[in-house]
């Protein structure tokens, strides 16, 4: 598996795909190696965890231009020499840079190429960054943006197969680079069913992180940047605060849009009502789901599948989303109700309020949908089942 992230620390939804195929990958009895760039805090260039062999190569990340070579010369380097001592049957590719150094070695492409697409890599770029005032700066930020989709393309073209993990994604790079359909497998994300379940004891949970009892919790965690939407969903907190007062909405992440989202809470008078929590550890994630009410996904673009959606519902967690992305493809299993109309804070608003009246009147009816939330985990998300239906596109690339 060749990419830039690392299975070492979970930050996101990449590292935790990564880390989740490639450890049951490796404890269904394969050999494993994952190659990635060695990162600020990585204390060797190899470490085994559970399992994975993950090799490290040194890159020069300051100016765009020497990052290119150093990909190009350091990462095919340290390739060549795993490829020495290990028989690679596969090639699973998860991001475009290091891949391109893989591709860069010839004898790579004497073994079947597989290029997992989380998200497509120049749009990821985009919604992070903002496009800067400065010309000079900008032009460079366009030119990072082109190389970026270049890349992306080289390494797509030259894969013999690929996976998305959302009929969405799948049918955006068919738009945008112009692949066969015929070349492109639709596994969905996972959940790890053991780890994140329904509470047995909420008031518990609450208590030990300093959460009120008596209020209906709102729940998100998301990247503070400006595709997820946030901004939004503050305004449609404000607009259901009107309607009831017995709210708290928990925000938890971290991003450049933290100072501008809490300015947003003071500005709305509902600063007493919101609690942003920061980034949150991976092993604290489940608690997080447990002590809330609702998940609320305000995506305003980009939702390639949305791994926090199907961790809710393996919670029991009731989610509600805005139409963007694999988001429809996983809430539709749900029902029509818990989807937004669109991504409005009037809609969310309009949306929440019902759900948590109609609740109010009858318990027994949010005790039955959670259950129905956990059923949809378990019967489409399991990582278990996302894993064997990748080991069988592995086999079928090499003949069994």
């Amino acid at each position: 598996m060749v990419t830039d992230v690392s299975i070492t620390n979970i930050l996101g939804g990449a590292e935790r795909v990564l880390y989740e195929e490639s450890t049951r990958l490796a404890l269904r009895g394969h050999a494993v190696h994952v190659l990635t760039r060695r990162l600020p805090y990585h204390g060797s260039d190899v470490e085994n965890i559970n399992g994975v062999e993950e090799y490290r190569y040194n890159f020069q990340e300051k100016l765009f231009p020497f990052f290119f070579k150093s990909i190009l010369s350091d990462c095919r380097r340290a390739f060549r020499s795993l490829e020495e001592n290990f028989p690679f049957d596969i090639i699973n590719f998860h991001q475009p840079f290091s891949a391109l150094g893989v591709l860069s070695s010839i004898s790579s492409r004497k073994v079947p190429l597989v290029y997992t697409c989380h998200s497509l890599s120049f749009e990821e770029y985009i919604s992070r960054s903002f496009s800067p005032k400065n010309p000079i700066k900008l032009l460079l930020h366009h030119l990072q943006v082109i190389a970026r989709k270049y890349t992306e393309k080289n390494v797509l073209k030259r894969s013999d197969r690929i996976v998305v993990l959302s009929e969405y994604t799948g049918e955006k790079l068919q738009r945008t680079y112009g692949l066969s359909s015929s070349k492109v497998s639709v596994i969905p994300g996972g959940v790890d069913l053991e780890r994140f379940r329904p509470s047995t004891d909420k008031d518990r949970i609450r208590a030990r992180m300093g959460l009120p009892e008596d209020k209906l919790i709102l729940f998100t965690v998301r990247n503070l940047v400006p595709r997820m939407g946030l901004e939004n969903l503050i305004s449609a907190f404000e607009i259901a605060q009107n309607g009831r007062r017995d709210l708290l909405l928990v925000i938890g992440g971290e991003g450049p849009l933290e100072p501008a989202l809490n300015e947003q809470t003071r500005r709305c008078g509902v600063e007493e009502f919101v609690r942003f929590v920061g980034y949150i550890p991976d092993e604290d994630l489940p608690s997080y789901y447990q002590m809330a009410d609702l998940f609320i996904l305000p995506t305003k673009e980009l939702e390639g599948f949305g791994l926090v959606t199907v961790e809710a519902l393996a919670s029991g967690l009731p989610v509600f989303g805005t139409p963007v992305g694999g988001t429809k493809e996983i809430l539709t299993k749900l029902g029509p109700n818990y989807l937004f109309n669109d991504s409005t804070p009037e809609s969310m608003a309009t949306t929440i309020l019902k759900a948590l009246n109609d609740w109010g009147k009858n318990s027994s009816a949010y005790k039955a949908i959670s259950k129905t939330c956990r059923q949809v985990a378990e019967e489409h998300y399991s990582w278990e089942n996302h894993v064997s239906k990748l080991e069988k596109v592995f086999y079928s690339m090499i003949g069994n």
